[in-house]
């Protein structure tokens, strides 16, 4: 006779594993990838192949010679972060504070709490937000991407790209000139395209979007913070607007520009640090889209998405305690 055997859970399982879930997400970020290496030339891929390249050696060194627990490197955890703090940095970053982002990232924001799974904020803003912090200078100047195609020719050498030009971003034109400063900047055609300054990850709306669009289709993220978040900032960038719209930028201009679709699709559904239940990620995603918006409006910073995602991390641990999902067979207590 057969022994029934018990065991812990999970005791149902699917066809996927953490591995293939973080290479769906590698997949889904290859377009915006692609732009900015089109956008931005060679110093793109150089700041992609530091950011990813220190990821992997910090951890690895961390967990062999700190932790000296199993090496998970190869779980794909490390190459995202690495894609991410490439994403959210100028593609003009010198070399060395690229290695330092990728150090405080994974040191930091990832391992010291004890890798992937227990982290409680996302480990590549928290890199970003230490880089922006510490090098504001370098962090906030923009090179202005080489779509134009200039050329020059000088000593024998033709067809040599200029790609050292920098200017201000939509949103810092916003900040420093108001809404008159950004009705003479690129148009929207342009910033949906990714023909603006901006760290490399976040100038193509469109881009991102086909990415995210993808990682709702396989499922790997659900809708509830993409939608919160979008519509929380739409309808109070709506509001100021309607309110003075000689003061304030209309609700689209939020949408496309800066870091928005970028931290809706690929940071906020971080799964370690956003909360697990449906309605908790609807809390999650309007808080985080009511302090993008109050940031960039009200605040010293003209980017308000790191600090707004950090911040509702922060919250993750209240909004999981006060909206847990039903434990499986749980029924109400009935009123006396």
């Amino acid at each position: 006779m057969d022994k029934l055997v018990i065991s812990g859970s999970p005791h149902v399982h699917q066809n996927t594993s953490i591995p293939k879930l973080m290479y769906m997400v590698v997949i889904a970020m290859i377009p915006a990838m692609l732009v900015s290496f089109y956008m931005f030339g060679l110093g793109a891929l150089r700041v992609f192949l530091i950011s990813v390249l220190s990821c992997y050696l910090f951890e690895y060194l961390i967990q062999r010679y700190l932790i000296r627990g199993p090496i998970t490197i190869n779980d794909g955890s490390a190459l995202i972060t690495g894609i991410l703090l490439a994403f959210n940095v100028p593609s003009s970053v010198p070399w060395w504070m690229m290695v330092v982002g990728a150090l405080v990232a994974i040191g930091m924001g990832k391992m010291s709490f004890g890798g992937l799974g227990k982290n409680p904020f996302n480990p590549a803003l928290v890199g970003r937000v230490f880089m922006l912090i510490s090098f504001p200078v370098e962090m906030t100047r923009w090179p202005k991407p080489i779509v134009s195609r200039e050329y020059f020719s000088f000593a024998g050498m033709d067809d040599k790209i200029l790609d050292t030009v920098t200017g201000p971003t939509p949103l810092g034109k916003l900040q420093e000139e108001g809404v008159e400063g950004i009705s003479e900047s690129s148009g929207y055609a342009d910033m949906v395209l990714g023909q603006m300054g901006g760290s490399m990850g976040e100038i193509s709306a469109i881009a991102l979007v086909i990415g995210g669009l993808y990682l709702l289709y396989r499922r790997v993220i659900t809708w509830h913070i993409p939608v919160a978040y979008l519509g929380s900032s739409f309808a109070l960038a709506a509001i100021l607007w309607f309110a003075d719209p000689t003061q304030y930028a209309d609700p689209f201009f939020h949408l496309v520009t800066g870091g928005l679709i970028l931290g809706v699709f690929y940071m906020a559904t971080d799964y370690v640090s956003s909360p697990i239940s449906a309605k908790g990620q609807i809390i999650f995603g309007v808080g985080a889209g009511v302090l993008t918006i109050i940031i960039r409006v009200f605040g010293s910073y003209p980017e308000g998405v790191s600090f707004a995602i950090l911040l509702m991390n922060a919250a993750t641990p209240l909004i999981n305690n006060r909206f847990k999902p039903k434990r499986f067979g749980h029924k109400p207590a009935k009123a006396a």
